[in-house]
């Protein structure tokens, strides 16, 4: 069985904490890092591996196993310098994934030239979409309602195409505990609330309403 993605989150400010704690209720194991103890205390419980130390420190970041992680994200926006220092950092130790946050078109065009392979501008509701659509790749944007309540808008899995909407497993009805495809866009055309009788094509864009382990079940 895959593992999923180990991920480490650097900065504690409202975005890092609201991504790292929304990463870790998804079940990831996040390594949340801050040189200030007071927040890093205030994770414990809401990250695998909260702690406090220097992430400018290639050494300290070396003996933390930081290098062995799938994903880093670089949630400092207010000290730019030390944002592009630990970007570079993580760069070196060759993370598959590197993710930063911007907080002016300057520092995000300094970010894409180190190489990062996604750069936001993120406020603290931010870290709850990255972290629901960061490892599915076909989710292009997501809107939380409730808790395990969400709207995703994603391109139509490969495996469903040429499937009705009821074959795929969707349930379009009022009040259903399924899914529900409130539109496709196909081209430049849009299909407002489809029956379920409607077939998926390639490269359809569908927004569904549903349940969050819903939504990863179809993916």
């Amino acid at each position: 069985m895959k593992l999923k993605p180990q991920v480490v989150v650097i900065g504690l400010g409202r975005f890092g904490t609201s991504f790292a704690s929304k990463m870790y209720q998804l079940g990831y194991d996040v390594m949340a890092i801050d040189h200030d103890e007071e927040k890093v205390q205030s994770m414990i419980g809401q990250v695998t591996y909260p702690v406090t130390a220097d992430a400018s420190s290639e050494t300290a970041l070396r003996e933390l196993g930081v290098q062995d992680f799938d994903v880093g994200v670089v949630a400092i926006g207010s000290n730019i310098e030390v944002s592009v220092m630990v970007t570079v950092l993580l760069k070196t130790l060759d993370l598959n994934t590197v993710i930063a946050r911007a907080s002016s078109t300057l520092h995000e065009s300094t970010l894409s030239r180190l190489g990062c392979d996604r750069v936001i501008f993120a406020e603290e509701e931010m870290g709850d979409r990255l972290a629901n659509t960061l490892f599915t790749p076909i989710v292009e944007e997501y809107l939380e309602l409730s808790t395990n309540l969400g709207i995703s808008k994603m391109r139509v899995p490969d495996r469903l195409i040429g499937f009705t909407l009821t074959e795929a497993g969707f349930e379009n009805k009022p009040g259903s505990q399924k899914l529900t495809v409130v539109s496709i866009k196909r081209g430049d055309s849009l299909v407002l609330y489809p029956s379920s009788d409607e077939v998926l094509t390639e490269n359809d864009e569908l927004c569904i309403i549903g349940n969050n382990n819903s939504i990863n079940k179809l993916l």
